[in-house]
């Protein structure tokens, strides 16, 4: 499917609040904890443009959507207006800085909050309010979004991400005990807040090269590397395209995207992944430690398999899922990048249109509004459903109705593979 890819570094705000090892009441608990004693939860979640979206509360608020991501350090709430209701306790203002090839941005830091994520709980945590909701998540992923975290999660708890089931098993680290039928175990090392993996890139003409990258969750894409071919020792692809690769904390990721023969993680490997290489403007530059990693993985990789994160002990567990290591990896055949809009983001909109592609051939243009995929109506469409039609297979047929200035219009072309 279109792929999302959240590329968040930002600085580093003090004052998280930390679960301790002493039991205590619950109204006494500070920082990440299971309510009633329990040792493990189970919590479901969503996955669109493979990122995975959980529904958490802060203090009493209504139930928000919250991105996933492994490494990000603080909790973000990146549209303020979901707190509009709530007296939050701002104490200071600060700049962020990620990567993109926009400006910074400035925040508020609310104090002494309270998370709730059904029988997970985290008390006394300072949240990262953004001033606007400049990121505009919820147009790239078709639904509401309101926030970003993660790494205090991971570190407080061993997390089991099963993406088949759409389910997150959380479990307090002293009660998890590895298995083998649990998956293949790997070494991770955790650095500023997220977890590096040690893998291996597979070239034409057998040679390969080893690579660092980090494992992140917040990123929909299945493989970037960071910067220009010299700093990751990967030469460019024969053929690649220029794209918008994403959005960070500071704006668009411009860069190329092309094929590399495969990639070896532990014991499996993968073929003929779509890799992204963004612009040093728009990343590479903008990389604190950059040269302790050569990119990241996200999850359209990820999803292949079960993965289970133990921070504590600094290892992930891979089950592999087979029928989804033989998927292709591909990438949108039709040209178009749409926005979502609307109440609920159930209206859709062409952004861009690349030439010389078939939705241009077929007289598509940026501003139409989508009616119809094939016989479907866009209003039982998710922003995914849409994509995944959208790279089914080169060759196919596509019928899309569209309207523009108040008049309907029918566009039918074949999709094409461009990577």
């Amino acid at each position: 499917m279109k792929t999302l890819s959240l590329l968040i570094a930002i600085l580093y705000v003090s004052g998280s609040a930390w679960a301790t090892d002493k039991p205590k009441p619950e109204k006494d608990h500070f920082g990440f904890y299971l309510a009633g004693g329990r040792s493990f939860t189970r919590l479901p979640f969503q996955l669109h443009s493979n990122l995975i979206l959980v529904k958490m509360q802060v203090n009493n608020s209504d139930t928000l959507n919250f991105i996933l991501d492994t490494g990000v350090s603080n909790t973000i709430i990146t549209d303020p207006k979901a707190l509009n209701r709530q007296r939050l306790q701002l104490s200071r203002k600060v700049k962020l800085s990620g990567v993109g090839e926009g400006a910074q941005l400035t925040a508020s830091i609310a104090i002494d909050n309270e998370l709730s994520m059904g029988h997970m709980r985290a008390s006394h945590q300072n949240l990262v309010l953004l001033d606007d909701d400049i990121l505009k998540l919820s147009e790239y992923v078709g639904v509401p979004v309101h926030g970003i975290f993660g790494y205090d999660l991971f570190n407080n708890f061993v997390v089991s991400i099963d993406f088949i089931n759409r389910e997150l098993t959380l479990t307090k680290p002293k009660k998890y005990t590895y298995k083998r039928r649990f998956g293949d175990r790997y070494p991770i090392v955790i650095q500023n807040t997220k977890p590096y993996l040690d893998v291996v890139a597979m070239l034409p003409g057998e040679r390969s090269v080893p690579l660092r990258v980090v494992l992140d969750t917040g990123a929909g894409h299945a493989l970037m590397l960071d910067g220009q071919p010299s700093t990751c020792a990967l030469p460019l692809p024969e053929k690649v395209i220029r794209a918008q690769l994403g959005r960070g904390l500071n704006g668009v990721i411009n860069g190329s995207l092309g094929r590399i023969q495969g990639l070896k993680v532990g014991r499996h490997e993968l073929q003929q992944i779509i890799a992204s290489f963004p612009d040093s403007t728009s990343f590479g530059m903008k990389l604190v430690n950059a040269s302790d990693r050569q990119g990241n993985i996200g999850c359209e990789l990820l999803r292949r398999f079960t993965v289970t994160f133990n921070y504590p002990e600094q290892y992930i567990v891979l089950k592999p899922v087979k029928r989804l290591l033989r998927e292709r990896f591909e990438h949108d055949m039709s040209g178009m990048e749409l926005r979502a809009k609307g109440q609920n983001f159930r209206t859709y909109y062409i952004e861009k249109i690349v030439a010389e592609s078939p939705a241009d051939q077929a007289g598509l243009l940026e501003g139409d509004e989508l009616v119809f995929v094939n016989n479907d109506s866009v209003n039982t469409l998710n922003i995914s459903d849409i994509y995944k039609t959208l790279q089914r297979g080169e060759g196919k047929e596509v019928t899309l109705v569209v309207r523009r200035n108040g008049s309907i219009v029918v566009a039918q072309f074949a999709l094409k593979r461009i990577i």
